[in-house]
């Protein structure tokens, strides 16, 4: 087995180096809500002096203006928090129409709405009669083939007092956001490309697809994957090579459906896993369900490689074999329902920020879905940052309390990386069949999958509970972000995760030998 230790070992390492960890930059209701920007027209080429001078301190009359670049969860989080504050002045920009806005659901881990419950009481209620709960349900892996459960994971106990995990529809969650802002915030249609910052005075400009210039104090990328925010600051083409994403080897299908599962309402996800791939299904409420299918594939299988009956067919014949409920599922699924996407992420990166602009979410940490923590790290950046600029009262500040924000959030954000990465890994090229002895009908003993990747499976079976103790404790606390070393959820980690990591590296040295 090929895994990719290098995102284990970031993970791993990082959280025994976090007060090590060194930033500099290149550059050297009832409540009032903002919507205020100052939007020039002057041609991309213009020179420095059309800089807007400003005195540094900031304040109702003269406010800190931010430019957010992107218009997914985490920049709209940071919007509704930031617009509170009259001494702000916010403008979100959206490369997408504001109807084709990302589809699907998502999962709110327990940090996320600890974070969201913490920042906006009134959206996290809006949220709370949206969103159907797994944090209480049954979770856990089961066998593709028997369709046994291997192994369960508890979401409640690593909890605490905070909100259990859940679901919702990503547009909804979005909505939500955006019914909170005032009107004019959020622009779509007209994304930020790139930026300069005024080395002789305050400011930066924001340059548009269209050509226009936005003028404002900070800019925030929170842009994505493909960021031109990251390729500015950083040098580095916005995709391919050299951008910092690279392909992961895994594609992914999905869909989305009505079904009458036999354990609906008692059983939140449920990820099947088996030889190369793995299923999952999880519950999203109102008799819904949503699917992924991963599976490691060439990058650009999805539309190299061909599939003469459909997607559904081919999905079916791949998965022939495997548990009912997995056919069930995806022949149930209408065909245009279903979609595929190749996987990309990034190693950790300390380059978070330059000047008076910084990453945000997906744009400096993109991450595999394995743990579903993609949005929810992107709430804890929002969360972090919003803490930082709310304590700016000087333009002087602003760079510090940026560099600060990235100090805060690099080491956690790279674990969950890591732990996201390894997880991928460890399920595709590590678990098989788990290898399983029983008493047929006429008494004798039956041995299935006995081979040496299907009895490790099986004994690495009680480990693995402890294992997601360990991880989900780690996910669910420390969302604010303050403890600047956690010693003990590193050496946990390292333990356990170390012995996983030997383990299935010896399935694949064997498989290896034996083929």
């Amino acid at each position: 087995m090929r895994v990719n230790c290098l995102h284990v070992a970031i993970a791993l390492i990082a959280l025994l180096v976090r007060r090590s960890v060194g930033f500099s930059s290149t550059t050297g209701g009832d409540t009032f809500r903002s919507s205020y920007i100052e939007i020039s027209a002057t041609a991309a080429n213009d020179d420095r002096a059309s800089y807007i001078d400003n005195d540094a301190t900031i304040s109702e009359d003269n406010p800190l203006r931010v430019i957010i670049a992107g218009g997914g969860i985490g920049s709209l989080v940071v919007a509704n928090s930031l617009c509170i504050n009259p001494k702000m002045s916010i403008q979100v920009l959206e490369k997408t129409d504001q109807s084709k806005r990302l589809a699907g659901p998502i999962q709110l881990g327990s940090n996320a709405l600890a974070v969201i419950q913490e920042m906006d009481s009134s959206i996290f209620k809006n949220i709370t009669s949206s969103i159907t709960s797994i944090g209480d349900k049954v979770n856990g892996i089961k066998s593709g083939i028997t369709d046994d459960w291997y192994s369960q994971f508890d979401l409640a106990s690593p909890c605490g007092d905070i909100p259990y995990s859940g679901v919702m529809e990503r547009q909804t969650l979005q909505q939500i956001y955006f019914d909170a802002l005032p009107r004019g915030v959020v622009e779509y249609g007209d994304a930020v490309v790139s930026y300069e910052i005024n080395s002789d005075g305050y400011g930066v400009r924001a340059i548009t697809e269209s050509g226009r210039i936005v003028h404002g104090d900070c800019l925030i990328g929170a842009d994505g994957i493909w960021s031109s925010i990251r390729s500015t600051m950083r040098d580095e083409p916005v995709r391919g090579e050299g951008s910092g994403c690279t392909y992961s080897g895994y594609t992914v299908f999905d869909g989305e459906l009505a079904y009458d599962s036999i354990d609906n309402g008692e059983v939140g996800y449920k990820v099947y896993i088996g030889p190369k791939q793995y299923f999952v299904a999880c519950d999203i409420g109102n008799g819904k369900y949503h699917w992924y299918a991963f599976m490691a594939k060439p990058e650009g299988s999805s539309i190299e490689e061909d599939k003469p009956n459909g997607t559904s067919v081919y999905l079916q014949n791949i998965f022939e074999g495997w548990a009912h409920d997995i056919k069930d599922i995806i022949q149930s699924t209408v065909e245009k329902d279903i979609g595929q996407r190749d996987l990309y992420d990034q190693a950790p990166s300390k380059k978070w920020t330059d000047g008076n602009v910084a990453l945000l979410g997906d744009s400096v940490h993109t991450m595999m879905p394995s743990l579903c923590q993609g949005g929810c790290q992107a709430i804890e950046d929002a969360y972090v940052l919003v803490e930082e600029l709310n304590s700016v009262s000087s333009r002087d500040e602003i760079e510090i309390k940026l560099r600060t924000y990235a100090r805060r959030r690099v080491v956690r954000s790279a674990v969950v990386q890591g732990l996201s990465r390894f997880a991928s890994d460890i399920i595709i090229r590590g678990f098989d069949t788990p290898a399983k002895i029983r008493k047929i009908e006429d008494g004798t003993i039956k041995f299935e999958n006995c081979n040496y990747a299907g009895v490790v499976t099986k004994l690495l079976q009680p480990i693995l509970p402890l294992f997601f103790g360990i991880q989900f404790t780690f996910l669910f606390s420390g969302w604010r972000n303050n403890s600047a070393l956690d010693l003990n959820s590193a050496l946990r980690l390292l333990l356990v995760g170390g012995a996983i990591l030997l383990i299935c590296s010896g399935i694949g040295k064997c498989q290896r030998m034996l083929t």
